[in-house]
């Protein structure tokens, strides 16, 4: 018995040297694992420094629920979304997650829509990097390193308000499920006029942030998440004459978000001056293509989504 408690002591002793050596390692190595921080393209200029950002302007993140990235490219090409023209072309990304909700959490966690040619980790440009999670502790060139849970949490120590205007049914508070992304906010709304059945939901969403705006500390900065839901399930309504969704009703639905974000930013900036806007699709949907239909599964259609982010 002697013998035994003695071999499982040294074990347990062994267990903790490596243990604590692996520690020191990775602690000293700063970096874990520091490999993928070696970006395949070399090194490159980021398209914002994020530090110039946080802290000095308000920052709205709107997320355009389910929009096709081919939708997208082609509505900008033909000009019917001059709003969203007026920003810069759509870049093609990687979604985080094939529905709203593996999608969000990755979002919310600074994992936003990566460049579709990228090789790794370094090659994705990081606007916020999550210092906790043991990928380093020097956050990529460019990038925000906040601590916490979401970045919301990070930019609330940095004194912002953080706001949530829900839109598909994981926003609807009614459910305990639809209570976990607005409980990441201190501020949170979402009414059955908002939801994705209603014809002018994104009118309603618009109309109600800008009665909030009116009321809002212009001392504080804001961090606005916008849930657009008027893209998802069902979007037939947009297209004059149609039964059933399509691609074409899906860019009939994009071309009616696009007029309604026009007020929105130009209010905004109107009243809050400079904002930093990040705009870009969780995931896409299919019509059908390969004999796939709707989300929550791994089709290109459904992995590829626009993205762009600029300031107003």
């Amino acid at each position: 018995m002697e013998i035994q408690e003695n071999l499982i002591g040294s074990a347990k002793t062994e267990e903790s040297e490596y243990l604590n050596s692996q520690g020191k390692a990775a602690e000293n190595a700063g970096e874990v694992p520091f490999r993928l921080f070696s970006s395949s393209r070399g090194q490159r200029q980021p398209s914002v420094d994020m530090n110039q950002v946080v802290g000095k302007m308000d920052i709205l993140l709107v997320c355009l629920d389910t929009l096709r990235y081919d939708v997208a490219a082609k509505e900008e090409a033909q000009g019917t979304t001059p709003v969203l023209n007026r920003y810069g072309f759509w870049k093609k990304c990687q979604a985080p997650g094939n529905f709203t909700w593996p999608s969000h959490h990755a979002m919310f966690a600074g994992f936003l829509p990566a460049d579709c040619g990228a090789k790794n980790l370094a090659d994705r440009e990081m606007l916020f990097f999550p210092k906790q999670i043991s990928m380093g502790k020097k956050a990529p060139r460019g990038a925000y390193g906040f601590s916490g849970g979401t970045i919301m949490e990070g930019l609330e120590k940095e004194g912002y308000d953080t706001w949530c205007v829900g839109g598909v049914s994981f926003f609807d508070k009614r459910s305990d499920l639809g209570k976990v992304f607005p409980g990441y906010f201190r501020k949170s709304y979402w009414n059955p006029s908002f939801g994705c059945g209603v014809k002018d939901s994104t009118k309603n969403q618009v109309d109600f942030i800008l009665k909030k705006l009116d009321g809002a500390d212009p001392e504080q900065n804001i961090f606005m998440y916008l849930n657009v839901d008027a893209i998802h399930y069902p979007n037939y309504f947009y297209l004059e004459g149609s039964s059933y969704d399509t691609a074409a009703s899906h860019g009939a639905a994009l071309r009616y978000v696009d007029g309604e974000l026009g007020r929105l930013f130009d209010r905004w900036k109107e009243k809050r001056g400079e904002t930093f806007v990040i705009c870009c699709s969780d995931h896409g949907t299919c019509y059908g293509e390969d004999g796939c239909q709707f989300h929550g599964i791994n089709h290109p259609i459904v992995n590829t989504v626009p993205y762009k982010h600029f300031f107003l």
